[in-house]
């Protein structure tokens, strides 16, 4: 993963903007290191941005599928300065390139696995007919209706907050979406892995900022993993060094575990669900509030808001309107002081 991350945030790949001299050598590295582990890598051209994603696929023994994915662009040079984006996007293409490592090694029963690097995800592309996970929505090598469940990484090779803070801090990835599928969350919370706590957050809780939002528009079920904003998102400063590298090896193993629980699972399609879960999102600022609440005055507001908040959660796992902006501010606010 170190190898791969290095490569893509190099001098060479300037940035990795769409379109570029550098964007183009990114996307031949993606391309070498799925080939690398036994896979055949093909690109899909998006014309609006004069790229192309990196598809790859494990047939399975139903012709039903589950999608990896990760955008592998950034945002370039700008104003003489590089942006690398090492957290944004590089550490997450690294993952998905180890969970198709082992799944390519010793395949998963039931559904087969798409894998895809998409492009253009940044801006200026980003929510338009130019984003690479858009023109695959649009253009899908494999049609949606088989696509049962679309997992996207985005923002995954940090570490939630600074040195010192409690593991049950700093091991938190977030996942949005579980609850727009039936069973999806019970499979995430089944599945554990040490190094990592991967904590279910309702899909609401933010806007759509990411690959999973053209999916999430035609109503398939999806999952978004995520750290959220680092302190040095959309900076010169997201370079390598900063990354969390045990954390993105466990993040890994803990996909791969799941990828192979999803495509075992032996229901048939799995349908769209519109209904909100308040409640796994408000669970999990409590696990993460009750043990930073232990060093930080502000913290232990957080959680004394965040149990009231529990306790106004009605039978169908949703809160009140009224009380939708106070859940709303506690999150940026922990997003905000993890940053």
């Amino acid at each position: 993963m170190k190898r791969l991350v290095e490569r893509l945030c190099s001098d060479a790949c300037a940035g990795r903007a769409p379109g570029t001299e550098g964007g183009r050598l990114a996307r031949r590295y993606v391309i070498e290191a799925l080939h690398d582990e036994g896979l055949d890598p093909y690109e899909q051209a998006v014309p609006r941005c004069r790229g192309a994603n990196v598809l790859a696929e494990i047939r399975g023994d139903i012709d039903r599928w589950v999608m990896v994915a990760a955008h592998y662009d950034h945002l370039g040079v700008i104003d003489g300065q590089m942006f690398r984006g090492a957290d944004d996007n590089a550490a997450a293409v690294a993952i998905l390139v180890e969970v198709a490592r082992a799944l390519a090694h010793d395949p998963p029963e039931g559904r087969g696995v798409i894998l895809a690097a998409f492009d253009a995800e940044e801006p200026p592309y980003f929510l338009t007919q130019g984003m690479g996970s858009e023109h695959f929505a649009r253009h899908p090598t494999i049609p949606l209706d088989r696509i049962d469940l679309m997992i996207c990484m985005d923002l995954v090779g940090h570490a939630l907050g600074a040195q010192g803070l409690p593991d049950a801090v700093r091991d938190t990835v977030f996942a949005l979406g579980a609850e727009r599928s039936p069973r999806t969350r019970d499979v995430l919370l089944q599945t554990t892995e040490p190094g990592v706590i991967v904590r279910p957050v309702d899909a609401e809780t933010i806007p759509p900022l990411s690959d999973y939002a053209g999916f999430w528009e035609r109503e398939r079920p999806f999952l978004l993993l995520t750290n959220g904003r680092s302190r040095v998102y959309h900076t010169p400063g997201d370079v390598p060094s900063e990354l969390a590298w045990p954390k993105m090896a466990a993040t890994a193993r803990w996909l791969e575990a799941f990828v192979r629980a999803t495509c075992a699972r032996d229901e048939g399609p799995f349908r769209f669900l519109r209904g909100v879960d308040d409640l796994s999102t408000v669970e999990s600022l409590l696990g993460i509030l009750g043990p930073l609440s232990e060093v930080s005055p502000m913290a232990r507001h957080g959680l004394d808001v965040a149990r009231d908040l529990r306790r106004h959660i009605a039978r169908d796992r949703t809160l009140p309107s009224s009380r939708q902006a106070e859940l709303a501010m506690l999150v940026a606010g922990l997003e905000s002081g993890l940053a």
